[in-house]
């Protein structure tokens, strides 16, 4: 029988969390036009847009909607795409980099119609402050606003140089920055519960608790199996990301062999402090955007509307988390604020997502048929938006959207799903050693 879906790990985000009704477990044999795996960002999009399209949608999650990485991360929306225009140019060439940066932009636009057309609350704030860990990326920083700008006349960004940063962020380890006011921050796990009650809203099925025991391709398209019942679809989409596969969700049989070897799943961590006082977050972040650092693992923080700080660092790459996440944000938190070291953190919580090799999106279609979206890398907020869209649209028939996604290389990581592990582990191990030495 299905087991009981887990609630929410606990979080700063579960604990504001909007009460969302569960959605019944799968039971039956049941029939549809489109079978979504996955009630994340990806999945939960999709089957909105596809079920606004007029299909017969059933949404299966091993869990509650939102308990993977969709609702436990930074809630950092971000510009373009996790490489620059530039560097995009040397992937895909500078048309088809152009055309990610627009999609990129729709992204941003489509998270505020989706808000509004759904009366979504999710703390949406503008805002977002990339600073300088090293002295020497300020070369880049300064001209890259101007750079963006000529390019895609995009007119939100502006260089901050050493002498103003203390201005945005009360921290003495930073060089510079860019700040970005055409961006955004929310909270996630209420985005995606809204996105959720808009897809039911629009006709879709959701089912909890239903994790996928089998998939596979039958002469009238594809049967998925849970432990207490099926559907039977046309078409099926899987968009688990970290958690394909993960022992906290299953297999899909004979599925991950195909595309697992392009993600790596990896753990992110996030603690939040006790409220701050009025003066203590006017002075930390003035401006109350979002931040993110320069080095390899990366720091990301933000103040939440109770006056908290949320800040995420750390990573590890086994399937078992640290034993005290709150000691283990700690000291990146500390590094960045040092009068902050000693604080009290009431909730630290860490999710799994799923980084591709070149860091970029992975969309695309088995063999059998299957669509799938994954390694979105950290920049899933926004860009699973869109994809969702145009997975829809594909389905529908219309495939321009999807296409750009797909044409995007989708290498495997070296040595397979069995020692990508080692090989990630070690040049993790490099990139942090350079992080530490800074400058």
């Amino acid at each position: 029988m299905n087991r009981p879906p887990r609630p929410h790990p606990e979080s700063h985000y579960a604990a504001t969390g909007h009460r969302a009704p569960p959605r019944p477990p799968l039971g039956g044999d049941q029939r549809a036009d489109v079978c979504v795996i996955g009630g994340g960002f990806t999945g939960v999009s999709t089957a909105l847009e596809l079920a606004k399209k007029g299909f017969a949608v059933r949404l299966l999650e091993a869990h509650r909607i939102g308990w993977g990485a969709s609702g436990r991360n930074g809630g950092q929306v971000g510009t373009g795409q996790r490489k620059d225009s530039f560097d995009l140019d040397s992937i895909v060439g500078r048309e088809m980099s152009n055309r990610l940066w627009d999609l990129a932009e729709d992204a941003k636009t489509l998270i505020r119609e989706r808000i509004a057309a759904y009366d979504i609350e999710c703390e949406l704030k503008p805002g977002h402050l990339g600073v300088a860990w090293k002295k020497k990326e300020l070369h880049w920083m300064e001209g890259y606003a101007e750079a963006i700008a000529d390019r895609h006349g995009y007119p939100h960004m502006r260089f901050v140089p050493k002498s103003e940063i203390r201005q945005h962020v009360d921290s003495p380890v930073y060089h510079g920055g860019v700040l970005d006011m055409g961006t955004y921050h929310l909270h996630p796990l209420n985005y995606c519960l809204g996105l959720a009650r808009g897809a039911v809203a629009e006709g879709a099925v959701l089912h909890e608790g239903s994790p996928v025991t089998r998939l596979e391709k039958t002469a009238s398209g594809h049967r998925v199996a849970t432990a207490d019942g099926s559907v039977t679809a046309d078409h099926v989409v899987v968009a688990c990301n970290g958690y394909l596969g993960h022992p906290d969700t299953g297999d899909m049989l004979g599925l991950p062999g195909a595309i697992a070897p392009k993600i790596m799943p990896i753990n992110n961590y996030i603690a939040a402090t006790r409220p701050l006082s009025e003066t203590e977050w006017r002075r930390l972040i003035p401006n109350d955007v979002c931040v993110s650092d320069t080095k390899f693992v990366i720091d990301y923080y933000r103040l939440s509307a109770d006056r908290r700080l949320l800040f995420g660092g750390g990573e590890s790459y086994s399937p078992r988390f640290p034993d005290n996440i709150a000691d283990f944000v700690r000291k990146p938190l500390a590094r960045a604020f040092p009068q902050l070291s000693g604080i009290e953190i009431d909730y630290a919580w860490g999710g799994t997502l799923a980084i591709s090799l070149n860091r970029l999106p992975m969309v695309g279609r088995t063999p059998e048929g299957v669509f799938y979206a994954q390694g979105f890398s950290g920049n899933g907020v926004a860009i699973t938006g869109v994809v969702g869209r145009a997975m829809a649209d594909a389905i529908a028939g219309t495939a321009e959207t999807f296409d750009v996604f797909a044409t995007i290389p989708q290498p495997s990581f070296p040595g397979g799903t069995l020692l990508r592990y080692p090989a990630l582990v070690a040049g993790m191990l490099w990139y942090a050693l350079r992080d530490r030495l800074g400058s």
